[in-house]
Order: structure tokens, then C-alpha cells, then sequence
């Protein structure tokens, strides 16, 4: 089916949909690419309803997998056989054999058949306390989905065939305000034509001069604009203000980003203003925040980057994917503004191989935050949305919030990470960071499928350890991050010395013997990584110094830049929080002298701006 005709269909589909058993579903998506599979759903307390439109006169299946595939999955089947409506909870086993839950906890609630589809709508608890029953979180979930002409037998469903899927979804995400009316104007920030080179990461940077306006205008949402059959190969855009010093001369071309012959007036561009990852769909601001555009503060001109993630090397790949921007002159309260925390994206992360598991944490710190805040606002500023990022690698992340030494509760969290499902989260409920707090980027990794170490970059095979916080009101705070000392990394694996001055980057080791001339990445390879090993060095890394980086919109530094600090007492290892079931920062200490780690950092930062992925 044409992508015309899908958003055809998907106008002519409300987004809140009143179903047959009196639920109103709030949430709705299209789960196959054929427009035949529509799941809807409504979350209240501690219940979840769901409705299903599929175009089949027999069974329809639905569940949740770990994976995305049946191994380990909890799924309902159901439909109305010779008038009479069925629904029954199953589950898989390790080696996907499908079975009869003795729990039943998928409650039918509705369901109709006419000569072309079949609708079910059921609920059951987020927390059933069944152990073949997935319990569903604010993290991602990973639904699947299957259908069949034919209804279920004495024998069970028969095989789907290749009518089945799999979607990544955030189902207990607030329900999202949509303002727009169809004459809202919007433009375009697009690329013209780009020839994706032959690479498996590619990084294209592309200058815009934003309308100008006569008058203050906010942007009230953000879609992507994705060229058809591109879905996959766009896996990010970023969006970024710009020195307001240049000329429209830096229009006339884009280039790929990172590159040594990449335009200087790029380099002007530290400010993200908009971030849109793989999965994610267009967002809207709150009804009191909007993006301001038209004022000497807000951005002239903008760079778009765009990630395009190539694994197959396909050659002759052209693109136009985008950005566009709603925006209003019915102006809100307040003016939007976006934070980087995180780890600074640098070859210093680094994680060992073979590892079933290990942890990172970027810190923004209270020093940096209390500098800002009490220079631009003592009373504290308001997030509203958060955007968890890493790569193929990440597993789970969490925004921890820290007060006076005590941890409140968790911005934003996403225990089941899915590379290829990444968008806001819109908290529930607002919360206030002011002077004094601190936060801490926690990303959780797999490494079992790798052989040699994995380090903080851009390409897909590397990693980040980022949170994007959409807040309110702006102030002139851009980037709040961390990176671990790195000669106490090389330490452990029995460096001594390293060749001083540092002349070259990555720089070389001097001794012991086995090390010799080797770069530090070299001989962090060598080293025979165990997985005591790596939990050891998992231990080490998460007690060291810190270096900060704590930058304005002007690409400017807040006077903490370069230094260190230690970690809060209060780090602790990533778990996930116990579900419990019943019957049916303290101060880091500031060090005044700044190391030769920070000259390693300036020469190592493999970005001359820190960004969101690859």
C-alpha cells in the first residue's frame, strides 16, 4: 500500500477512538505496514485496555516478547467463531511452544465480526503476578502481533505464516495534546537530493536560515519528515542553532558532518534546539511551552544533521528527510529549552567485551547546575519531557535526580532500550531541577556478541550514554556532562607510562614492555578481558574523577569547565525497581587544579559539539 493511502487512512481514524465496550482509547498506531492491523489502548490506575482492528474473519493474536519474536512471549488469541466471541491468554516457552496460561488475566470485553474484519477489545492488569504474563512498565514494550483467515481449532491457531510482526510502543505514556488545526503554517527544514555515501554511518550536515518573522512566534510541534522507503535508513536528526553572526553564503551547500573540510561555520553550531530519533513520532509541545522563533535570542541560522545508518552499504541511496515546524503567533507562557546531559561522547567511555552486563553514568553536576541556575534562575526550571538515547549495545537508561545528598524520584527511565524505538518520553508530571541538584545519565550494556573493546563515538558499533531534558523556562544551559579519568582506566590494565608531551591522539603508551608504542585503544584491546575482569573494571570506572563539561548557548563555558569531581556516594549499581505482589548526590569534592586529563579530553573528543548518536 502507498504511503499516500496510509496517511489517508490514518486521517480518517481519530486518534481517540470510542469502542464498542464503552473505553475511549486515547492511543492509537498501526502495527503493520499494510494499514490491516490497528492496535488502540487506553491506560487507567493500574488496568490497561486494548482494541484490535484487523481485516481477517478469523483469529487475531497479540502479545509481548522480551525480543520482538515468540520465544518467551505472553499472547492472546481471539475472535468470533459462528457468532460466538473467544479470548484466551497463552504464553511460549524458551523454545517458543505455545501453550495455555492456567492464569487467565486478558479479560474479554467486547468483540464483533463483519465480512471483512474482526474487532476484540479486552483488559488485564499492568501487574498480573503471573509469571508467564509480561508486565507492562513505562519502558518500552515490544508487542507482536499475528492474524489468520481462519479461526482457532480443537487444535489451537494454525501457523500465521508471514501475517505477523513486531513494533517497539511505550504504552503508559501520557496521553499527548494535539492542538494543531489544519490551517496551522509550518515550514520545511529538509534536505535537497543528498547522495548518502557508500558507509555504514554517514553524518550529514545541512545550514537553514529560518523565515524571518516581524514578530514573536512559537513552534507548538515537530514532526520528521522521512522520504518514503528511507524509514530505516534515517535513525536520527538533530537540529541546532547557529551563531547568529553569519551570512547566507553557509546556504549554498551541506556537507558530510565531522569531516577534516567540513565549512567553519558549522563548528559556530553547540545548541540543539530539536532532537528526533528512529521510531519516534512528531512532538508536541504543552500548551504553556512553545520553541521561540523571531527574537534577537532565538536562532537565525539552524543546522540539521542527519544520521543515516547504512549497514548494507548500499550505494546510490538519495534522501530529502527532514523537519517540519508548526508554529503560531498566539504565543505560551513560556520559552522551551533543551539540556544535554550524559557522558561526553569520547573514546574515554569505554566497555569491555563479553560482558552480559555493565554500567556507565554521565554526570551533570551540582556545581554546574548551580551556576547556571543561579545566574539565570534561582527558583529552578521545569522539565517536562525527556529523551533517553544510546546504541546497538544499550539495554536500559535512567535519569537519576539527586537533592541535598537524598534521590528523588526518576526522571525518565527505559529498562527495556530498543535502538530502533527512540523518542520523548512526556513525564507525567512536571519536575523542578534547582541549584543544588544533580544528575546522573545510568546506561546499562550488552557486549556478549563482541570480541574487542567498545568505545564512546558516533558509528552505530560505538556508544553514548545521553539524556535530552525538554524544559521550561530557557535559560543559557546547553550541555551538562561528564567523562571518567582515563590513565586510572589504563592503570588497571598495567600501563605505567604514556609518551609525554601528547603529540598524537589516540596517544602512545611508553611502557611496560607488552605495550609498548601501542595506542591506548591498541592496548586496551590487547589486554585478555575476562568477565570478572570486566565487572572489576566496571567497579573502578564508576568510582572515579570526573571531568566536566558545562557549556552556554553561546558555545561559551560556565567557569566549571575542565574540572573534576567524584562521583556522588550515593552511585549504586542499575537494578530495576522490585515489583511487589498481592493477592488476586552528596557534594563532590572540587579539584582546583586541572589535569592532563583535560588536555587528553580536548585532543580526544571526537566531536567538536557533543551529539546525541549514531
Amino acid at each position: 500500500m502507498h504511503g499516500w493511502l496510509l496517511l489517508l487512512l490514518w486521517a480518517l481514524f481519530p486518534r481517540a477512538v470510542a469502542g464498542g465496550s464503552g473505553h475511549t482509547f486515547p492511543h492509537r498506531t498501526l502495527l503493520d505496514s499494510e494499514g490491516k492491523f490497528w492496535l488502540s489502548w487506553s491506560a487507567q490506575g493500574n488496568r490497561i485496555a486494548f482494541r484490535l482492528e484487523v481485516r481477517t474473519a478469523g483469529y487475531v493474536g497479540f502479545g509481548f516478547s522480551p525480543t520482538g519474536a515468540m520465544a518467551a512471549a505472553d499472547i492472546i488469541v481471539g475472535g468470533v467463531a459462528q457468532g460466538r466471541p473467544y479470548l484466551q491468554d497463552y504464553f511460549t516457552s524458551a523454545n517458543r511452544d505455545l501453550k495455555r496460561d492456567p492464569q487467565q488475566d486478558y479479560h474479554l470485553e467486547y468483540a464483533m465480526e463483519n465480512s471483512t474484519h474482526t474487532v476484540i477489545e479486552f483488559t488485564r492488569e499492568l501487574h498480573t503476578c503471573d509469571v508467564n504474563d509480561k508486565t507492562i512498565t513505562e519502558s518500552t514494550m515490544r508487542v507482536i502481533w499475528a492474524y489468520h483467515r481462519e479461526d482457532v481449532g480443537e487444535d489451537g491457531p494454525k501457523y500465521h505464516d508471514s501475517n505477523r510482526g513486531t513494533k517497539s510502543l511505550r504504552l503508559l505514556n501520557p496521553e499527548k495534546t494535539d492542538v494543531l488545526s489544519a490551517a496551522t503554517p509550518y515550514f520545511d527544514l529538509v534536505n535537497q537530493d543528498v547522495l548518502i555515501p557508500k558507509k555504514g554511518t554517514v553524518y550529514w550536515c545541512q545550514m537553514f536560515k529560518i523565515p524571518v518573522f516581524q514578530e514573536k512566534h512559537h513552534v507548538i510541534k515537530v514532526e520528521p519528515v522521512i522520504q518514503r522507503g528511507h524509514e530505516s535508513l534515517v535513525h536520527h536528526i538533530l537540529l541546532y542553532q547557529c551563531s547568529s553572526n553569519l551570512n547566507d553564503s553557509v546556504l549554498d551547500y551541506g556537507h558530510e558532518c565531522y569531516h577534516p573540510n567540513m565549512p567553519d561555520a558549522f563548528h559556530t553550531c553547540e545548541t540543539v534546539v530539536f532532537a528526533w530519533a528512529i521510531g519516534g513520532e512528531g512532538f508536541s509541545y504543552p500548551p504553556h511551552v512553545g520553541l521561540s522563533l523571531g527574537t534577537p535570542l532565538d536562532p537565525r541560522y539552524v543546522l540539521l544533521e542527519v544520521h543515516y545508518d547504512n549497514p548494507a552499504y548500499k550505494e546510490g541511496l538519495i534522501d530529502n528527510s527532514g523537519l517540519r515546524l508548526f508554529h503560531t503567533t498566539d504565543i505560551r507562557k513560556y520559552d522551551a529549552g533543551v539540556i544535554e546531559a550524559g557522558l561526553w561522547v569520547s573514546l574515554f567511555h569505554t566497555i569491555p567485551p563479553g560482558m552480559p552486563e555493565f554500567q556507565s553514568e554521565g554526570h551533570c553536576t551540582l556545581e554546574c547546575l548551580g551556576e547556571a541556575l543561579e545566574a539565570e534562575k534561582p527558583s529552578g526550571v521545569h522539565v517536562f519531557a525527556v529523551l533517553l538515547h544510546a546504541h546497538l549495545a544499550g539495554r536500559g537508561i535512567r535519569l537519576r535526580h539527586i537533592r541535598k545528598g537524598e534521590e528523588l524520584r526518576l526522571l525518565a527511565y527505559d529498562d527495556n532500550f530498543d535502538f530502533n524505538f527512540q523518542e520523548f518520553q512526556y513525564l507525567k508530571e512536571e519536575q523542578t531541577i534547582l541549584p543544588g541538584d544533580s544528575l546522573i545519565t545510568e546506561c546499562r550494556y550488552n557486549t556478549e556478541d563482541r570480541d574487542l573493546m567498545t568505545w564512546g563515538g558516533l558509528s552505530t558499533r560505538s556508544e553514548m550514554c545521553l539524556s535530552y531534558l525538554l524544559y521550561y523556562p530557557r535559560i543559557n544551559l546547553t550541555r551538562c556532562a561528564s567523562i571518567p579519568d582515563i590513565m586510572e582506566q589504563l592503570k588497571f590494565i598495567g600501563v605505567k607510562e604514556i609518551y609525554r608531551p601528547v603529540t598524537t591522539w589516540p596517544f602512545i603508551i611508553k611502557s611496560p614492555k607488552q605495550y609498548k608504542n601501542l595506542s591506548f585503544m591498541e592496548a586496551m584491546d590487547k589486554f585478555k578481558w575476562t568477565t570478572q575482569g570486566g565487572l572489576s573494571f566496571n567497579e573502578l570506572v564508576l568510582s572515579l574523577p570526573v571531568n566536566v563539561r558545562c557549556s552556554k548557548t553561546d558555545n561559551a563555558e560556565w567557569s566549571i569547565q575542565g574540572m573534576t569531581a567524584s562521583p556522588p556516594d550515593i552511585a549504586r549499581p542499575y537494578r530495576a525497581e522490585p515489583l511487589v505482589c498481592v493477592s488476586p548526590s552528596s557534594a563532590p569534592n572540587r579539584n582546583s587544579s586541572l589535569r592532563l586529563l583535560v588536555c587528553f579530553i580536548v585532543l580526544g573528543s571526537m566531536l567538536s559539539r557533543s551529539h546525541l548518536w549514531s
